[in-house]
């Protein structure tokens, strides 16, 4: 990703003029932050007002070690910092989709950026296909580079602990919509979760290109750590402006998953974000990926649907558009939330 003129930038990055970023800021509307630490009843309440008015806030006294974070964005830049011909060594493929990988795309747009994914279950259990009456199951195991020698130990502990962490932001929001802290918990007995540490080297030409196009996630929710750099926005509620997201020290960011808008009728709304680039410093993140078991059926929870509220998502399997999203020919991928929109009734 080194271009010294634009003649030798390759097009494949180049987003249209409609979705190239605006690098002045106009206006910062800050996230809101919510600790932990507070009040139960006030936190659930905080959280309930976030959700509905963002989709994304930032959450403070969260219990996940400040030392682990700082270490794994420290072995991370080691990782990436290796020669290309080294982190290829631990590539995915079309048979293992979790490794390094540099040519992902977004919308059919090549993103700025190398990624390394990881499950946080080893090994864990996926559909074969895509195909509705495809009922087989395939194994997917992590891959992990030779170097930094401390990078697997770093990373499968700070999942660990990321992962109570979810397991904690599943229940607040439950809560806040006035289910059980635990109605979830048996969505994700088999879960698909993944972890990804993004690199976004620094970019010769912001105004053209993103790290992450717009979209939306369709885990659960994510969990995301990020350094001092920033350079994630989202897209407001009110009017869809993109707000540019100030990172908050040792803070995680909780963003909203297209299954909790389905499971929540569209009581809670998932977000849509993108990542611009940064023309003097590279940028690290650690997104956790908080998804379902393969065979969970998601539809609208049954609490939160009556006649005056009605469902508004036809039944469906997440397991099969997890295939798709993950599937290893990631070249030229639409990665938008098809199944929600596919499946939504009105």
């Amino acid at each position: 990703m080194e271009f010294s003129t634009i003649s030798e930038f390759d097009p494949a990055f180049i987003q249209a003029p409609e979705y190239r970023p605006k690098l002045k800021v106009i206006e910062i509307d800050k996230l809101p932050i919510i600790d932990l630490s507070n009040d139960t009843k006030e936190v659930v309440l905080e959280i309930g007002e976030a959700c509905k008015t963002w989709g994304f806030f930032h959450v403070i006294n969260h219990g996940v070690p400040l030392e682990l974070i700082s270490r794994i964005m420290e072995t991370s830049k080691e990782f990436f910092d290796l020669p290309l011909e080294e982190k290829k060594l631990a590539k995915r493929d079309e048979v293992n989709p979790m490794g390094y990988y540099d040519s992902e795309h977004t919308k059919n747009v090549r993103d700025w950026k190398e990624v390394f994914d990881f499950l946080a279950k080893d090994p864990s259990f996926v559909p074969a296909s895509h195909e509705p009456d495809d009922t087989q199951r395939r194994t997917i195991r992590n891959q992990w580079p030779a170097h930094p020698p401390e990078f697997r130990d770093v990373c499968e502990e700070y999942a660990r602990e990321v992962e109570k962490l979810a397991y904690k932001m599943l229940e607040l929001i439950s809560l806040s919509l006035g289910l059980s802290g635990d109605r979830l918990h048996s969505c994700f007995k088999d879960q698909l979760s993944f972890l990804r540490v993004n690199h976004y080297p620094v970019c010769p030409f912001p105004k053209l290109t993103l790290g992450v196009g717009r979209h939306k996630d369709p885990s659960a929710l994510t969990v995301l750590a990020q350094d001092e750099v920033g350079g994630l926005e989202v897209r407001r509620k009110s009017d869809g402006a993109w707000i540019s997201v100030e990172p908050v020290p040792y803070a995680f960011i909780i963003n909203l998953g297209d299954a909790t808008q389905v499971w929540s009728n569209d009581i809670y709304e998932s977000a849509e974000h993108r990542v611009v680039m940064n023309s003097e410093k590279e940028r690290f993140s650690i997104p956790f990926f908080f998804y379902p078991a393969h065979y969970v059926m998601l539809k609208p929870l049954e609490e939160l649907v009556n006649e005056q509220n009605p469902a508004r998502y036809r039944e469906f399997n997440m397991g099969k558009f997890y295939v798709t999203r993950n599937r290893s020919d990631f070249k030229k991928r639409e990665v938008e939330n098809i199944q929600m929109y596919h499946f939504r009734i009105f």
